[in-house]
């Protein structure tokens, strides 16, 4: 077999007839800048037709897979891609499920499970309580919470039978009956629904009309007087009393209010006084239109909390499920540990078990330490099993499907990942190289996206794509091994790894004389840490993944910052207070979060830019058409209404993902033809949409309303992007630096305060530059910028840094060092610091 990857005349989106081999069964790197084509030659070209070769040779029919724009590739293996994108954003979803970690944690349980019978409060051992393993088994024990029983062997009262179901948040015989299984829950957030300084007849009651409120007071004082309450309606509701405020938020049938009057009968009417509760009846509202999805999100920003369930702390299990426990340690204790002290739990299994058990639990144990050795490997061991798989980082997810792979054991297959030390500490990046290479000793070829340096070092192979981004990218200027590319001219990848490009560096502003202080963090990990952060500077909070970084500034800073200013409910994570304040007139986070989950949202319509260019097309058309003939979500405007603007048509594969294919009306182009005859500068409405920023920028010049916006996404290092590119596909670090050029946009008031969630990543060592300059424009221009990051240039680049640590999990949550760079490069309790020291990131 031949020993390399052959591509010929590549021609996809912006790759310009490439051509070259890539050797098969190494490490391999694709490099280049941000937009350079990397993504479209490794996962829409060998990826996809991996993927079409594999199908046909199973002689499945792939009419709607189309192949790829390439006149040939030869040496192609089955491929396997693991991209940015998470696949599932269920709240029943956790790192046990997806891992299948949890199961045979519920499978041990459910064998050697020890419990106290409530009869007697003896302990009831295993033999006596093991019933069931497998998920026929649960059924019946789901469908009848009378299922079989057991008598205890000290007084014989009757137990239910234990099977997996028992310990499962997502069946009936294991979830706790208040939450269903989500451990947590919305309530009320009565600060946002009442303002207590007003009286009732002045407006206490937000948001409600004048004449609703008039028919309050009336219900309310025959409320009170059925109840032989006074009541004031002039009274401001924080004068009021207990039982007076109860009875306006909770209403007359509420256990809050009826405990006050256990003996008196509510009102048989309305007009007796029957008054439902501001409170009661925002919450039936919620439960009877929990389907309605924008009705279920509007009413959670504007008026609810989440907060954990109080019947089972958040462990989401029934009491009875969490009373079991294998050698004094529950399931819920176990899911809350993290994965390196689960590894040594379950490593010391055996030396506990008895003799007689072990048999029962041998095969289990070996393959639940075999998964958690995994993840510990791949760089996860500061995650828990109870996280919800929503609140994953990108990096994170890509790293549970990178173990899940590696137990797989496959060979002869093309794993083409992107960009999989997102979010990861230096530190832990050479831990991750080796999970790389072992993948690749099975016999497979490894392909890599990234911009790391230090995982460029360590490749078999790297290839350079460029020299640019968008059309003066999609070009091969170097490939070789890392020390090939490194001399070769013209690559500034290879610049960047001989050092001819210098990194960039602080400024060296110091502390300053402002700051803000937040006193006691004790939220997840954080170990009553308190932080300085100077204002007037950019600020790097740095520290292993999993150290609380993201607690101590999002959880804990920007929830205070967000109840502070705006009046949201989300609650702070725990802390003892903020000071500094003061100095601060807005605070703006801007994270990784989608910008939306709706495929018609994209770059243009986000950023808005999109406006002003339909204005200019509307403007071309000499009046006959308005601007609302250019928009693809205009119904009965100029879209194609066969595919309804989209461009594209969802086809569903009986046994495989639907698939989307061109419109055949339109040929993907959105619009109609009329439309598409209105031109600017040459180009029409459907070619400025598959335009990128930079490309847009060129046609747009002498538009100031378009070119200024557009110049804002090219400073943050998205000159590369399409405009029409939907907001589903974006990643993390696009969507957040696409929220950044959006706020770039507005008027920033005096001393504005910019918290931002590793916005480098997916940027190349020259954007990330780029990027650097324009929050540094921001610090000149007297804000603040607190950034959590991994990456070295951008801490090397800071004012100030915050070192967390010294480990994650657990053995995170201390501040380890504090001060400007240099400081903390000579700190000894240092991660950060030793890699700050080398001048370099992980040596080689």
């Amino acid at each position: 077999m031949d020993d390399c990857i052959r591509v010929n005349g590549a021609r996809l989106h912006n790759l310009r007839n490439v051509s070259l081999s890539i050797p098969r069964n190494k490490l391999v790197v694709l490099t280049g800048l941000s937009g350079s084509g990397k993504s479209t030659l490794a996962l829409d070209t060998l990826h996809q037709e991996g993927q079409r070769q594999y199908m046909e040779s199973l002689g499945m029919v792939t009419p709607f897979v189309s192949r790829p724009s390439v006149d040939s590739i030869t040496g192609l293996s089955p491929s396997i891609s693991i991209d940015q994108h998470h696949t599932n954003r269920s709240p029943r979803s956790t790192v046990g499920t997806v891992t299948e970690v949890f199961t045979y944690l519920r499978l041990l349980w459910s064998r050697i499970g020890v419990r106290v019978c409530q009869g007697c409060g003896g302990s009831v051992p295993p033999s006596h309580t093991y019933a069931y393993d497998d998920e026929e088994a649960d059924a019946d024990v789901d469908a009848a919470p009378d299922g079989e029983s057991t008598p205890c062997p000290h007084c014989a009262t009757p137990l239910p039978a234990l099977a997996m179901g028992s310990f499962s948040f997502n069946k009936p015989s294991g979830a706790c009956p208040d939450c269903t299984g989500l451990g947590e829950v919305f309530r009320a957030d009565v600060g946002r629904l009442v303002d207590g300084t007003r009286p009732v007849s002045g407006g206490a009651i937000l948001g409600l009309h004048p004449r609703a409120a008039e028919r309050t007071v009336e219900l309310l004082r025959a409320a009170a007087a059925h109840y032989g309450l006074p009541f004031d309606p002039d009274t401001p509701f924080e004068e009021l009393g207990d039982a007076q405020r109860d009875l306006i938020l909770y209403g007359v049938e509420s256990p809050e209010f009826r405990r006050r009057f256990p003996s008196v009968e509510p009102p048989a009417t309305v007009v007796a006084g029957r008054f439902e509760g501001v409170v009661t009846a925002l919450m039936r509202r919620y439960a009877e239109r929990i389907e309605d999805a924008e009705y279920r999100e509007r009413t959670e920003k504007q008026a609810l909390v989440k907060e954990a369930c109080r019947a089972c702390e958040g462990t989401r299990l029934r009491p009875e499920s969490r009373a079991v426990t294998v050698h004094s340690l529950t399931i819920d204790r176990a899911a809350r540990l993290p994965l390196d002290e689960l590894a040594a739990w379950v490593g010391g299994l055996e030396r506990r078990v008895g003799s007689d058990e072990w048999p029962l639990v041998e095969p289990v144990v070996a393959d639940l330490e075999e998964r958690v050795r995994r993840l510990v490997d791949v760089g996860v061991g500061y995650l828990t099993l109870d996280q919800s798989t929503p609140s994953l980082s990108a990096g994170e997810t890509q790293r549970l499907r990178l173990a899940a792979l590696l137990g797989s054991g496959l060979t002869g297959v093309l794993y083409v990942l992107d960009e999989p030390t997102i979010g990861l500490h230096p530190a832990d990046t050479g831990r991750l190289v080796h999970v790389l290479r072992r993948l690749r000793d099975l016999g497979n070829t490894v392909l890599v996206i990234e911009h790391d340096l230090d995982v460029l070092r360590t490749a078999d192979h790297v290839v350079d794509v460029g020299p640019g981004a968008g059309r003066d990218g999609g070009l091969i200027v170097a490939q070789g091994t890392p020390e090939e590319v490194a001399v070769t001219e013209g690559s500034v990848t290879g610049a960047y790894l001989s050092g001819r490009l210098p990194a960039p560096r602080s400024r060296a502003r110091g502390a300053g004389d402002r700051a803000l202080v937040i006193r006691g963090a004790r939220a997840h990990n954080l170990r009553d840490v308190t932080v300085r952060i100077p204002l007037g500077r950019l600020v790097s909070v740095t520290g292993p993944s999993g150290s609380g970084k993201s607690t101590l500034l999002l959880d804990v800073l920007d929830r205070a910052a967000r109840r502070r200013f705006h009046g949201a409910g989300d609650p702070p994570g725990e802390h003892d207070g903020i000071d500094g304040w003061e100095h601060v007139g807005k605070v703006v986070t801007i994270d990784q979060e989608p910008i939306s989950r709706l495929p018609r949202s994209n770059a243009a319509t986000y950023a808005d830019v999109f406006t002003p260019i339909r204005e200019v097309f509307a403007a071309r058309s000499g009046g006959r058409l308005t601007p609302g003939a250019f928009s693809f979500n205009v119904a009965g405007g100029g879209r194609c209404e066969r595919c309804e603007g989209a461009g594209v048509l969802s086809v569903h594969m009986h046994f495989l993902p639907a698939v989307e294919v061109r419109c055949p009306a339109c040929r993907g182009r959105r619009f109609r033809d009329e439309i598409l005859a209105v031109r600017h500068e040459g180009h029409d409405i459907s070619e400025v949409l598959g335009a990128t920023v930079d490309e847009a920028l060129t046609v747009f010049k002498d538009v100031p309303a378009v070119a200024s916006r557009l110049r804002r996404l090219a400073d943050v290092g998205l000159g590369y992007l399409p405009l029409g590119q939907p907001a589903t596909t974006l990643s993390g670090g696009e969507a957040q630096r696409l929220k950044l050029a959006k706020e770039l946009g507005r008027r920033a008031a005096g001393g504005t305060l910019y918290l931002l969630d590793e916005p480098t990543t997916g940027l190349h060592a020259a954007d990330t530059a780029r990027l650097l300059a324009v929050l540094q424009r921001l610090v000149d221009a007297g804000h603040s910028v607190v950034t959590i990051e991994h990456n070295l240039d951008v801490i090397r680049a800071s004012d100030w840094l915050i070192d967390l640590g010294p480990t994650g999990g657990a053995g995170g949550g201390a501040v380890v060092a504090e001060g400007t760079p240099e400081d903390v490069a000579g700190a000894e309790a240092s991660g950060t610091g030793r890699f700050l020291g080398m001048g370099v990131g992980v040596p080689v």
